[in-house]
């Protein structure tokens, strides 16, 4: 049975293991998921998952797990970005998982908060070799909008604007 929770504490290692075994797929298909942890783990890529209370605490932000019984298989988070704009990070979702609504159901969950805490807009950056993602994002409303911040691996910026 699928549930969409916050996180807890003990599910990080797990939800990081998602996240790098869907990145890896896409970005590093030919290492291994060991050196694809690796890579993460030496950039220090996922410290904001393993910091998750602080970047992503609520009030203002939410860290959500996808559970299959209790096997975490995807992630979804929001964050403060500005004081009316929030960022969606994290959305990953194991691809055993994808084209059951799941994603759709988490993205929900995540702007309904949103729309709680007062946000207007949801913006996100994302990579353009994630095709199924932009696909994804697009079918939901969202746009291309010029950069809003840097960041060296994503490429396409995108803003939702949330109805009340």
């Amino acid at each position: 049975m699928i549930k969409i929770l916050p996180i807890q504490p003990h599910q990080v290692p797990a939800a990081k293991q998602v996240i790098s075994a869907v990145a890896q797929r896409i970005f590093e298909p030919d290492k291994s998921p060991q050196e694809f942890e690796e890579i993460l783990a030496d950039e220090h890529e996922l410290v904001d998952v393993d910091d998750f209370e602080q970047v992503y605490c609520a009030p203002h932000g939410l860290f959500l797990v996808v559970l299959d019984d209790d096997k975490v298989v995807g992630t979804g988070a929001i964050k403060p970005l500005a004081v009316e704009i929030a960022e969606l990070k994290r959305l990953w979702l194991l691809e055993e998982y994808h084209g059951q609504g799941i994603g759709y159901c988490v993205v929900m969950r995540l702007f309904e908060f949103a729309r709680q805490q007062g946000y207007k807009k949801i913006r996100l950056q994302t990579d353009t070799i994630q095709i199924r993602a932009l696909s994804f994002y697009k079918r939901l409303g969202f746009v291309e909008i010029p950069s809003y911040q840097y960041n060296e691996y994503d490429d396409v910026s995108m803003e939702f604007i949330l109805q009340p």
